[in-house]
């Protein structure tokens, strides 16, 4: 018989353990651990194995899509500087699109992935995932409940990213803001205003957005003249001016189709109103209308037509002067025989000595 340990005053006697139990336990021990160890290293193998496979196709996944946005950002310098370059968006656009789609797809990759091999490791050591599931869930209703706007202004964020709505360098009209796109990202776009300030919008705040700087846009100038003036001269002289303009740098550049005469928009008593119009470069409608006014207006002062709101014709100095401007209006009064007269002449004194 075999004790052990001694008794002590503070503590009370252990129980003494013989060699045929000590042995009993070993063998039960030993056998415990030859019936699982196959199942032990059969889980820690599969759970071995589905991190390497999650670890490498993630990384596979994530190297081929920066390969992809690497080559996108190569073809976009390839064609910056030429001709059809001038017509595709620029290189920092490009870049910042590929870069906000490349960093999405990453993610999205990398929380399948993961989450699929996080809930195969639970499968290996044999625990239920349908509690886990559905506390998840419920985790998950409560999470996107309380952040609904950041969740919403995150997709719109990815959807006006993938369909490339606008990008940077744009000017656009987003309703509670306007003004040139200095960043687009997945929760924020920044706009910079006409006033040179910076405008934060939330992608979930924008309903509609006018892009005023793809494809093309159109300038619109209207000339104002007299109802007497000649239609035809009037025409002929705007044509002139357009035509010049048209010839010239950088107006040959902006113009990208010939300034057109549409006719007459509006016709009054004292004016009436010719519109013209021309297709322009996206983002120079603006300066194009001034150089059109500035060229229109020139013209017709050189030809001796007047717009309407023009200065008014000199009096000629020898014209007689009215003699009864000075002269103020006859009184009723003036006459001793107007009803007013007579009204106004005090009664005569009555004589009381009769």
């Amino acid at each position: 018989m075999l004790w052990s340990a001694l008794p002590t005053a503070d503590a009370p006697p252990t129980v003494p353990v013989t060699l045929d139990e000590a042995a009993e336990t070993a063998t039960n021990a030993a056998g415990w651990v030859e019936q699982n160890w196959s199942t032990w290293l059969n889980t820690g193998l599969r759970i071995v194995l589905i991190l390497v496979v999650a670890l490498t196709l993630r990384m596979l996944i994530r190297r081929a899509l920066t390969r992809l946005i690497e080559r996108m950002n190569r073809s976009a310098q390839a064609v910056e500087g030429t001709a059809l370059g001038g017509l595709l968006v620029n290189a920092e656009r490009r870049r910042q699109r590929s870069e906000a789609i490349g960093s999405v797809l990453r993610s999205v990759a990398s929380f399948l992935i993961l989450g699929t091999a996080g809930l195969m490791v639970l499968g290996a050591f044999k625990i239920d995932l349908a509690p886990l599931l559905a506390s998840a869930g419920v985790a998950g209703v409560a999470i996107g409940f309380g952040a609904r706007n950041l969740v919403t202004d995150f997709l719109s964020g990815v959807f006006m990213i993938m369909e490339d709505q606008y990008g940077v360098g744009d000017s656009i009209d987003a309703g509670v803001a306007s003004g040139e796109v200095v960043e687009v990202g997945l929760r924020v776009t920044k706009l910079r205003g006409v006033d040179g300030e910076i405008w934060y919008v939330r992608n979930g705040e924008i309903k509609r957005i006018g892009n005023l700087s793809q494809g093309w846009a159109t300038a619109g100038v209207d000339v104002t003249v007299r109802p007497t003036e000649d239609l035809d001269r009037v025409s002929a002289v705007i044509g002139e001016a357009a035509e010049a303009m048209s010839k010239e740098e950088p107006w040959n550049e902006r113009l990208w189709g010939p300034v057109e005469i549409l006719g007459l928009s509006e016709v009054l008593l004292d004016s009436m109103t010719i519109r013209v119009s021309a297709k322009t470069m996206p983002g120079k409608k603006l300066g194009v209308e001034r150089e059109l006014r500035w060229r229109i207006k020139r013209a017709l002062d050189a030809a001796g037509i007047r717009i309407v709101g023009g200065a008014l014709p000199a009096q000629a100095e020898d014209s007689p002067a009215d003699p009864s401007a000075g002269m103020a209006a006859p009184s009723a009064f003036a006459s001793p025989t107007s009803p007013q007269s007579a009204a106004a002449t005090p009664l005569p004194k009555p004589d009381l000595t009769k």
